[in-house]
């Protein structure tokens, strides 16, 4: 399991007694977090830091440790700031900086100056405080007694972003084909990408998923057809178009596991070799948390494969998306998202019905897909773009909502959805600040964690909520 380092800092100047105290509060809040956060993390204490030597050795133990995602800091004493620069300077892990006490209440009838100079994190985490924000280090800042719930879900939170991250620099994405020809917004530098976030994105011939697909025996396409018939409704009778997507489901999880891939792309423009686009197979990779990007957007697929990771722990959905078309209806104006195929049954309000119909693009046989209307509830969808200078989220809060009425003629899969503000504005914002058509949809995340998320891994973040206003925005923006 992945585990955050729980570092104290302290110094010598106050005895062994008071450093034995120190070390074992900072155990005793370790443990607490630990038992807290099992499911997601383990806190791993380390011994009190005392001076610079020591201070640069755990963070460099951490830089290096595979396993660590991050580390907590907290001052139970005074801790000179100075000696926490070169450490912090060789630290590449995100950094949460807890600002707690080992008690909740102050002593009033005994309390005297032992217990000050003990018990003096609002002095001691100051000082920290300035030497981060003098060193520009971007940090998470988590405020209150380490027992309050509201504490303890903000740490939680921090270690599944911390985790997506680890994951992040870890990424490896397939592209079958290349980008759509002539496209501008799914495309971008995948250098770069490698460099800043550690996605290692490459091209692979689709002709690689045939010729494992040609491998697939007769008997395991039966025993996926029979899952597929356990749990979906069976809306049509070709069965042997279901049976072709179901050797591409098995073909496509069998290279991206010997490869160690976690998200892929595919394209229309390039399916050389196979009877028809992957629909039905992608649906259900995404439902594993496999990444997808559709016409060759990687950065799509990787912030899909990363967002999934974020929010594994979590109740909701996640998953690739398209703003599609919209309901105009003055006062009620509403996005429909869909794609041509690949929309992950996650986001399922109804039994999911594997149809199969033709595509009318790609020049291929009919796919087939699972069909369903869209779950309810608060939502973001999130882009990524590149900006030729650097790369830039942009995520608008939204609110899921009941299809208004039945779609007999749409074949795909689909949520419906409200933009914040209001339509007008939210549409608005997300052209101005160069967002793309397709998106990450989560039901699982909230703005927040994209800010930290966007934080800790210096990423611009354009966000459009409740109370974006486009004056402030193209300000903002500098158009």
């Amino acid at each position: 399991m992945n585990k955050l380092y729980f570092v104290t800092g302290s110094q010598d100047l106050y005895g062994e007694d008071t450093l034995k105290q120190v070390a074992e509060d900072s155990k005793t809040i370790a443990g607490y977090l630990n038992e807290q956060l099992k499911q997601i993390v383990e806190i791993e204490w380390k011994p009190t830091v005392r001076n610079s030597e020591e201070i640069i050795n755990v963070c460099t133990q951490a830089s290096m440790d595979a396993d660590c995602v991050g580390i907590i800091t907290w001052m139970h004493t005074f801790s000179p700031a100075k000696m926490w620069i070169k450490g912090l300077q060789l630290l590449t892990k995100p950094l949460l900086h807890l600002h707690t006490q080992a008690n909740e209440k102050l002593p009033y009838a005994t309390i005297d100056m032992d217990f000050m100079n003990l018990n003096q994190s609002a002095h001691g985490d100051r000082e920290f405080g300035f030497i981060c924000t003098r060193l520009k280090i971007a940090r998470e800042v988590v405020v209150g007694y380490y027992k309050h719930n509201h504490v303890i879900d903000k740490v939680r939170r921090f270690g599944e972003i911390a985790n997506a991250v680890a994951f992040s620099k870890n990424l490896k994405l397939a592209m079958f084909g290349s980008n759509m020809r002539e496209v501008a917004v799914t495309d971008g530098d995948r250098v770069e990408s490698q460099i800043k976030y550690g996605w290692e994105v490459n091209y692979y011939g689709i002709g690689d998923i045939v010729a494992i697909a040609d491998q697939i025996t007769d008997q395991e396409l039966d025993d996926l057809i029979s899952e597929y018939k356990s749990i979906y409704d069976m809306n049509t009778e070709d069965m042997d178009a279901v049976r072709v997507q179901a050797k591409y489901e098995i073909a496509l999880k069998r290279f991206m596991k010997n490869g160690g891939f976690g998200a892929y792309t595919d394209t229309f423009q390039d399916l050389h070799g196979l009877k028809q686009l992957p629909g039905l197979a992608t649906q259900r990779l995404m439902a594993t948390g496999i990444g997808f990007g559709a016409e060759g957007d990687y950065k799509s697929a990787a912030l899909n494969a990363i967002l999934c990771r974020m929010a594994q722990n979590r109740k909701g959905a996640t998953g690739f998306m398209e703003d599609y078309t919209y309901d105009l209806t003055p006062g009620k104006e509403m996005v429909l998202g869909a794609h041509m195929l690949e929309v992950p049954p996650q986001f399922a309000a109804t039994k999911p019905a594997i149809e199969v119909h033709p595509l009318g693009i790609g020049d291929k046989e009919p796919p087939a897909r699972l069909v369903f209307d869209g779950v309810e509830g608060e939502a973001i969808a999130v882009c990524m773009v590149d900006m030729g200078d650097r790369f830039r989220l942009i995520a608008a809060k939204i609110e899921l909502i009941k299809q208004p009425k039945k779609m007999p003629k749409l074949p795909v899969a689909r949520i419906m959805w409200k933009l914040k503000p209001d339509f007008e504005t939210g549409a608005a914002a997300w052209l101005y600040a160069g967002g793309g058509h397709h998106t990450v949809v989560s039901t699982a995340l909230t703005m927040d964690d994209m800010r930290i998320f966007a934080k800790l891994t210096g990423t611009e973040l354009v966000a459009i909520d409740e109370d974006t206003r486009l004056n402030a925005l193209q300000k903002e923006l500098g158009i």
